[in-house]
């Protein structure tokens, strides 16, 4: 096998692969890249047991061939090549890697133990790549880490005729975006570190979902990857979206990020970096203390709804991150100083958030 690519091309590839196959296992052929050179390039997949990856990488190859490699220390020479054009060789049973005057010689493995990675041809929905992503983006930080059900560590996605909606929680907070997607009725959780690789392989275009039994099949133009589904039921997160507002405040989404930045300097990291919401006549004082001293901000609100004045405590990451995905003005709605409390972007968009307020 002889094969042409530039250094870009399959350091883009292999960055891919080397984020999915690790680099330390029990058993080491999940250590180890499989590459397929034949008429459409260079075919790279890896595997961690939760993820199946594969990508293309345009290449001009001569006499197509199959090996198996360690994947990161190939990427890692690759990374340190000079020279824009690499050269692949097998001879035998060594992979050659040549640029720019640089030689190294790779040990392969053994192809025939290497497990078969197969992907699905089957189409069930064909989704917006681009939206898909930005939807998992947008949500992504309300996932747990840490959570005892496993299900607080992925992100339910809800498809029901022309419309999706990807929820995370991790029992404090809670995010969701709602978008157009075409397909049969369907409902899934895909682990957030997936749906974190799902998200880096997302470009422009369509991508094509297949359902398999507890798998989430997905192939755009270059890449294709198998997810692995998290078992169990999400628990109802409609009940704590709340519905009688009793106060409604609109401002910048900027303007209020960089306030409760600035405030939150002196919050008490013991104390849930507490800042304080206090709305009244039109301004939003926002105050926060800790063993330092105290510190406090006033904006200028759009203020509505039955209830004249309310005071809130909230965690400043979370609200933070709650307005993240938010551009343009955001709209926080309450319904009581120690009720859930809803942030989204002025006439709609699809994105809302909930957070939980501190109790005093």
């Amino acid at each position: 096998m002889q094969a042409h690519v530039t250094k870009k091309t399959l350091s883009e590839g292999l960055g891919l692969l080397e984020r999915v196959i690790p680099s330390r296992s029990s058993n080491p052929l999940l250590t180890a890249l499989k590459i397929e050179a034949n008429e459409r390039g260079l075919t790279l997949s890896g595997t961690n047991l939760e993820i199946d990856l594969s990508c293309v990488v345009a290449a001009e190859i001569q006499q197509p061939a199959s090996l198996v490699v360690p994947a990161h220390l190939l990427a890692q020479i690759v990374r340190n090549l000079g020279g824009e054009l690499v050269e692949l060789e097998l001879s035998g049973s060594e992979l050659s890697v040549r640029a720019s005057g640089s030689e190294f010689k790779l040990q392969t493995g053994d192809l025939d133990a290497y497990p078969e990675l197969v992907f699905s041809s089957q189409v069930d929905a064909t989704l917006s790549a681009s939206e898909l992503a930005r939807s998992l983006s947008s949500v992504r930080y309300a996932a747990s880490n840490e959570a005892f059900q496993a299900v607080f560590r992925g992100i339910k996605v809800e498809q029901n005729g022309q419309m999706a909606r990807v929820v995370a929680s991790d029992g404090f907070r809670l995010a969701l975006r709602e978008f157009s997607a075409p397909g049969e009725a369907r409902n899934m959780i895909i682990p957030a570190r997936s749906a974190d690789e799902l998200v880096r392989v997302l470009r422009d275009g369509e991508v094509h979902l297949s359902y398999g039994e507890g798998l989430l099949g997905v192939q755009t133009d270059r890449v294709r990857m198998n997810v692995k589904l998290l078992d169990g039921d999400f628990p109802d997160y409609e009940r704590v979206i709340p519905r009688d507002i009793k106060l409604t405040v609109t401002l910048p989404a900027a303007a209020l990020k960089e306030a409760v930045s600035r405030v939150a300097v002196l919050a008490d990291k013991n104390a849930n970096n507490r800042v304080e919401f206090q709305v009244s006549e039109g301004k939003l004082r926002l105050a926060a203390e800790g063993d330092y001293g105290r510190g406090q901000d006033t904006l200028d609100v759009h203020q509505e709804g039955s209830e004249p004045a309310m005071s809130l405590g909230f965690n400043a990451k979370y609200v933070l991150d709650a307005l993240g995905p938010i551009e343009g003005d955001a709209e926080m709605r309450f319904s009581g100083p120690t009720s859930p409390a809803m942030f989204r972007a002025s006439g709609d968009g699809g994105y809302l958030a909930v957070v939980v307020p501190l109790r005093v």
